[in-house]
């Protein structure tokens, strides 16, 4: 595993999405992360994986 690991504000960034957001979907246990010690910390195959489950098909869009 030579992936580097990202932090909560590198993973924002990657999904577009706030703070605030991110924070949300990690309380709803929804989001892959790793607790090292007090710090967050993210990887970017887990993320992409998670994304791939979250992606909407034709059906669900009509």
């Amino acid at each position: 595993m030579d992936e580097k690991l990202m932090t909560l504000d590198n993973l924002a960034e990657y999904l577009n999405l706030s703070r605030r957001t991110v924070y949300r979907l990690l309380q709803e246990k929804d989001l892959p992360a790793y607790r090292i010690g007090s710090h967050l910390r993210f990887r970017r195959g887990d993320i992409d994986d998670w994304l791939q489950t979250k992606r909407l098909d034709d059906s669900k869009l009509g």
